[in-house]
């Protein structure tokens, strides 16, 4: 064991690594320990946060069983009671539906964040290169500053449909053909089973008709949903998650970036940041260039253009940036040349350096 007197020069000092802040704000700097640290207690958040909005998507299916044993006790219970609550009970579980489908909307943002996080931060510590992807931080950061949905209406709908409501509005529709057949006495025959299915004004038929019109719609709208798999933060089939069947789109145009870390995809398309591609026009291209490299760290490319108003030849930057930098490459620009043109048009894709790998 080595020790050194009071005062004394560490012979060791020149080798030991200076830590840098990864982030300062108004004079204080954040280690990469205080950065490891906050990340750490957002994670806990977002999973709060995700088992919180999990919890009332519980809420919302057990009001739906409750509300459902009940009305079937009170039909059955008396040959009097009209089977006309039954059908107004279906009509309040499909409501039900759509609340919970909005609330699952809800959870999978949450999850969304959890998962990118478990994927591209804490396993990036464990398997090669152990350092995350190029893109997560950003694709985090435009979540936190512009919320979306990660995943369609119509697929929560469907999701939550096919995993409790379909059961629910099948048990119902049997009762109330049950109801129908057996109350007060069994038909016999199947005009009188028609004229019983009779709610008031409506004729039997209308309601049968009703009732069919229902449970195919519901039937095709389950299995029109079915290959949607664009949520997070349920535990599907490698293959289906990571398939990318979307509406419209082929798989070819539909893979997911690769995670450098864990050399799989970990976020579909449909969640992946904003890109877009800025066109600066100004009498300063050359120190505008310099602004914007040195304080984006983006690439700037110069073309030759010419005014057709002016009949002067102009330089035209263009450089490619997410939806986060857009604030920052207007300021880098008013800085140097407030008097600049700036054009910002919405990348369907942008791939290479500091961007998605391009594919091969």
């Amino acid at each position: 064991m080595s020790s050194t007197e009071p005062g004394a020069k560490d012979p060791f000092e020149n080798e030991r690594p200076i830590s840098e802040p990864v982030w300062t704000f108004r004079g204080y700097a954040l280690r990469p320990a205080d950065f490891s640290t906050a990340m750490v207690h957002f994670y806990r958040g977002e999973v709060q946060r995700a088992n919180t909005w999990r919890n009332r998507l519980d809420a919302t299916t057990n009001w739906a069983i409750l509300t459902t044993a009940a009305v079937v006790s009170f039909a059955l219970t008396d040959p009097s009671h009209h089977h006309g609550i039954i059908l107004i009970n279906l009509a309040l579980i499909f409501m039900l539906m759509v609340i919970e489908a909005r609330r699952y909307r809800y959870y999978e943002l949450w999850s969304y964040r959890v998962r990118l996080l478990e994927t591209d931060y804490f396993a990036a510590m464990l398997v090669p290169p152990f350092h995350p992807s190029p893109d997560w931080s950003e694709t985090l950061a435009s979540s936190l500053l512009r919320p979306q949905f990660p995943i369609s209406a119509a697929e929560a709908m469907g999701r939550r449909l096919r995993r409790n409501y379909i059961a629910i509005f099948g048990f119902l529709i049997a009762v109330w053909l049950f109801k129908n057949y057996t109350q007060p006495v069994a038909v016999t025959s199947w005009e009188e089973f028609v004229r019983r299915t009779g709610v008031g004004p409506l004729a039997g038929e209308i309601v049968l008709i009703g009732v069919f019109v229902f449970i195919v719609a519901m039937t095709l709208f389950a299995l029109g949903t079915w290959n949607l798999q664009q949520a997070t933060g349920e535990v599907l089939q490698q293959p289906r998650v990571f398939a990318g069947l979307r509406f419209g789109r082929t798989p070819e145009t539909r893979k997911p970036p690769m995670s450098a870390a864990s050399r799989r995809p970990t976020q579909r398309p449909s969640a992946r940041r904003e890109e877009f591609m800025a066109m600066i026009i100004s009498d300063k291209p050359q120190a505008v260039a310099e602004q914007v490299m040195q304080e984006l760290k983006r690439g700037v490319t110069a073309l030759h253009g010419e005014g057709m108003y002016t009949q002067k030849e102009r330089e035209v930057l263009m450089c490619a940036l997410t939806g986060t930098e857009i604030n920052a490459l207007k300021k880098a620009v008013k800085t140097v040349d407030p008097q600049s043109f700036l054009v910002l048009m919405p990348a369907a894709e942008v791939a290479g350096r500091g961007f998605q790998p391009l594919a091969t």
